[in-house]
């Protein structure tokens, strides 16, 4: 299935920063998991155009993608492979343009899972998805899933910077909703990580052209709102 919302008129107005910015045009990829009418909502509230699309070829001729996701992880690989999409997004990935994985999209870049027993991953950045650790014995209690507001402890050791994430706040929060995490092994790959009880996971990650949110920013208020931005302007 594709559709598309676009804005018309001249170049959006970026009132924060005072600037006019060209248009950047996203596929969000729909392959039937995750809600796509609130991200493609935001993308056009930042003057982005947003094309959804199941179809191999919007996505391989994409300027940028998008690939969400909510629910399990072999859920969304088997859809991924009923759809026909998981060597697009491989290829599309090695063009070296821009690509942004949400929550399960995220997570499905990885090796593997261990969610619900082994499943492979897309493979493009080498790590596992593990199940967030429950409370032990004494310890403070908190729930799994991880759900609600937490904070990004952003690296600032790493060579090649976070343009994704600039332009935030010195201790931004973000929304969460998962009970699996990634880890990546390449500690260099992680941009962001966040605690929460007994767990410290990555939270936002980068290879190259490759990122990933494990947090929803279309649902993180402001900070999400520059986060998807600098995405559009990368």
């Amino acid at each position: 299935m594709t559709s598309g919302h676009a804005s018309t008129g001249p170049e959006p107005w970026d009132t924060k920063y005072n600037l006019r910015f060209k248009m950047s045009q996203v596929t969000i990829i729909d392959y039937g998991i995750g809600n796509l009418f609130n991200l493609e909502k935001v993308v056009a509230h930042l003057g982005g155009k947003a094309i959804v699309s199941g179809e191999p070829q919007t996505i391989l001729k994409a300027e940028r993608v998008i690939l969400p996701g909510v629910g399990a992880f072999g859920d969304g690989m088997e859809n991924l492979r009923k759809q026909e999409l998981i060597e697009p997004i491989r290829e599309y990935v090695h063009s070296q343009r821009p690509f942004l994985g949400i929550c399960l999209g995220m997570q499905l870049l990885l090796s593997e899972s261990e969610e619900f027993g082994r499943h492979e991953g897309l493979g493009l950045v080498p790590g596992k998805v593990k199940r967030l650790k429950s409370p032990e014995p004494g310890s403070r209690p908190y729930k799994i899933p991880h759900v609600g507001w937490n904070r990004l402890q952003v690296r600032d050791d790493l060579p090649h910077g976070n343009l994704l994430l600039q332009n935030l706040p010195s201790e931004p929060c973000v929304y969460f909703v998962h009970s699996y995490a990634v880890f990546p092994q390449d500690s260099s790959n992680i941009l962001a990580e966040t605690e929460y009880g007994l767990n410290r996971f990555c939270s936002v990650l980068k290879k190259e052209n490759l990122l990933g949110c494990q947090f929803h920013p279309e649902m993180s208020g402001e900070v999400g709102l520059q986060i998807l931005r600098n995405f559009l302007n990368l």
